[in-house]
């Protein structure tokens, strides 16, 4: 394999009519670039969609109450009804495989009326009552101070955690914002901690970063909600898809509200889980079409490749019958056409994947540019190690496949006839 001789005789095949090699070999070099990109392309989409979540923990579902669409046990079709703190409790003595069971409520909102003051200053935003594992499952940046606690929670602080959007509305530039207070509905909260969203799923990015956060005890004191639970964020462990448990749950509070086990309207929910694995089985598909494409530009370069053999073996008919004369095995001569075609593509192949790379450097060159990457579902595409081995694999089984019929001819070819030949 090794031969220098051989390699010398390959280098003086290929290059005798450059032209026609270069024609040639560009197929390959296509066809990869084009394999290359598309997977590229690919893994930037999904980056970019999975960055739009911002470390959301995706095996969580979201819970809420609706009206009952079904009468039950006496009370009535249409019935409204709440979620209690005992809810909250019974779903965390019963599940054993949840992570997280996060009780929350909302006040208010910018498309609301005015509920925070500060001095002159007033705003309408969202309030909400939270636990300290909320940040687990819905991460954000702490930029200043700290989150919630449990201390929070046992002693029912009125203390805040506000978003930076709102320090731009509410403060003077400089202004310290720990240790100041803000008025919501009229009762008095503590900044001890600011926020960057680092999540945008499914909302508006500005509106993200104006929200305030309190604790879920002082909120329900502080706005006379007394037990009520607005709805619950809840996280199932690692390896166990919150799907599954979502039904059992489900039953648990049709139980607890005398809701008929068949009404699948009363309890409103979303599944992140299940949407995520949707999302995770696009790319799948992503993956496989780019895969088909680059394959089927790449053949259009091997057929190339077997087109050009067949007439470089013709053009050198002669040739192959003086060394069948010397002594030539058809191995020999099988070995040599093969690793000219394989060598051909091996290096429009590489060619190819050294270009599409300086490419996809120059889109992550752009990309790391752009100042608020959140709004652009595209991040870092690239290409691992495993696609560059396949790649390697693929050029080799190409030219194989590319130098067989070629070699499979010259072999067939009789010495003395291929002696006569002009």
């Amino acid at each position: 394999m090794f031969n220098r001789d051989r390699w010398n005789e390959i280098l003086e095949a290929l290059s005798a009519k450059p032209l026609r090699t270069f024609i040639t070999a560009f197929g390959v070099f296509w066809g990869i670039t084009i394999l290359v990109i598309l997977l590229a392309a690919s893994t930037g989409l999904e980056n970019g969609i999975k960055q739009g979540f911002g470390g959301l923990s995706t095996n969580s579902m979201f819970v809420w109450a609706n009206s009952t669409s079904k009468p039950y046990k006496g009370l009535p079709q249409g019935r409204r009804f709440n979620y209690k703190n005992g809810d909250v409790d019974a779903i965390k003595r019963e599940f054993k495989d949840l992570q997280f069971v996060s009780p929350r409520n909302q006040l208010g909102g910018f498309r609301g009326s005015n509920n925070v003051i500060r001095g002159t200053k007033t705003g309408a935003y969202n309030i909400y009552g939270d636990y300290p594992e909320f940040i687990m499952q819905q991460p954000m940046k702490i930029l200043k101070g700290r989150f919630l606690n449990y201390e929070d929670i046992n002693q029912k602080r009125k203390i805040a955690v506000i978003g930076e959007g709102i320090i731009r509305e509410m403060y003077k530039p400089g202004e310290e914002v720990l240790g100041s207070y803000i008025k919501v509905n009229g009762v008095n909260f503590m900044v001890v901690g600011v926020y960057k969203s680092i999540s945008n799923m499914g909302g508006d990015a500005e509106e993200s970063q104006k929200q305030i956060f309190t604790p879920f005890t002082s909120f329900q004191q502080a706005f006379n909600y007394g037990d009520i639970v607005g709805w619950m964020a809840i996280t199932a462990k690692d390896g166990v898809p919150i799907t599954e448990l979502k039904p059992k749950i489900f039953d648990l509070l049709k139980a607890r509200h005398s809701i008929d086990p068949t009404d699948d309207r009363a309890i409103g929910n979303f599944d992140l889980y299940a949407e995520f694995s949707k999302i995770s089985g696009l790319f799948f598909i992503l993956t496989a079409v780019s895969y088909l494409v680059g394959g089927l530009v790449l053949l259009s370069g091997v057929i190339g490749i077997i087109n050009i053999m067949l007439i470089v073996v013709k053009e050198r008919t002669k040739e192959i019958g003086i060394r069948r004369a010397l002594g030539a095995t058809p191995w020999n001569i099988r070995t040599q056409i093969l690793t000219e075609s394989v060598v051909l593509s091996l290096v429009a192949g590489m060619a190819g994947i050294i270009f599409s790379t300086g490419i996809i450097a120059i889109a992550n060159s752009i990309l790391d540019r752009i100042p608020d990457k959140s709004e652009v579902m595209f991040a870092n595409p690239s290409i691992s190690l495993a696609v560059v081995v396949i790649a390697l694999m693929i050029l080799v089984v190409a030219g194989l496949i590319a130098g067989f019929i070629p070699a499979q001819t010259a072999i067939k070819t009789k010495p003395i006839d291929a002696l006569r030949t002009e």
